[in-house]
């Protein structure tokens, strides 16, 4: 899910470096590695990160409180195929609700609220570009996302600090 908050130009950053600009919320150390279906590494693939900040809001939603580039990056996984940037733990937010996706929310009854969750675009020569997001487990919403995203692999813990997540390349 690309979702209506990425942008084409996420800014490009060294593997370690972090994606908030903001310095509030709960720090934690985002790794892990990019392998092919064999379990082999895959080294160079591009790694295209965005995610809300802690009040759950992107930074092109908030121009002049955050900084433009705030909770993004763009990373190249080193040789191993492993990938780490450092952020704050996202929170969840609700999608806009007015117009025909309102309508729709209210005429089923349900929530506008997505849980926390950071997005990844991943990339490498011959391999199928894969656009997916992990989310943080006991996340509120997590059982009732309004978007029905949320699938029990991609749920993951924050935990001490850390998460950690492997993606598989086609």
């Amino acid at each position: 899910m690309l979702g209506p908050f990425h942008v084409v130009e996420s800014p490009r950053r060294e593997l370690g470096d972090t994606i908030d600009l903001v310095g509030t919320g709960e720090p934690c150390l985002i790794e892990g590695r990019v392998l092919n279906r064999d379990g082999e590494p895959v080294p160079g693939a591009e790694l295209d990160v965005w995610q809300a900040n802690d009040q759950g809001f992107y930074d092109v939603q908030q121009p002049g409180v955050q900084l433009r580039g705030n909770g993004r990056g763009l990373f190249t996984a080193d040789a191993e195929g492993r990938y780490q940037f450092r952020t704050v733990v996202p929170s969840h937010y609700p999608i806009p609700s007015d117009g025909p996706v309102g309508g729709l929310l209210a005429a089923t009854n349900r929530h506008p609220y997505r849980p926390a969750h950071v997005h990844f675009i991943v990339t490498a020569p011959g391999y199928r570009p894969l656009t997916t997001h992990i989310f943080v487990a006991g996340s509120k919403y997590i059982e009732s996302d309004a978007v029905f995203a949320v699938k029990e692999s991609l749920i993951t813990e924050f935990k001490d600090g850390k998460a950690k997540f492997d993606f598989i390349m086609a």
